[in-house]
């Protein structure tokens, strides 16, 4: 069973920047595909990112798109998320999520998830 620990979070300024990690252990990075999804209070959970298993190919949401950037270190088995010019809206729990297959924006298709990690964009 794959698993997803989060790290990163915190509380920063909007404009500023956070770099969120999602390290996956009990599988390769090679054979899922890792998405990352958000949800703020009294909305339904977003998918913010996604990077296919494959070659790597990053997906984004068009909230995020120019602002975020996802990559991935297969070494260490590591996806990160680099957040730039950070809006309050983008206040939520970070979750990153592992799916044996293609990436979506359902996270119902994702089977492995972290336990998410806060962000709050405030000045």
């Amino acid at each position: 069973q794959v698993q997803l620990v989060e790290s990163g979070g915190g509380l920063v300024q909007p404009g500023g920047s956070l770099r969120l990690s999602c390290a996956v252990s009990g599988g390769t990075l090679d054979y899922y595909a890792i998405g990352w999804f958000r949800q703020a209070p009294g909305k339904e959970r977003e998918g913010v990112s996604c990077i296919s298993r494959s070659d790597g190919t990053p997906y984004y949401a068009n909230s995020v798109k120019g602002r975020f950037t996802i990559s991935r270190d297969n070494a260490k088995n590591t996806v990160f998320l680099q957040m730039n010019s950070l809006k309050p809206e983008d206040t939520a729990i970070y979750s990153c999520a592992a799916r044996a297959g293609a990436c979506t924006v359902v996270g119902g298709r994702f089977g492995s998830w972290g336990q998410g990690t806060q962000v709050t964009v405030s000045s």
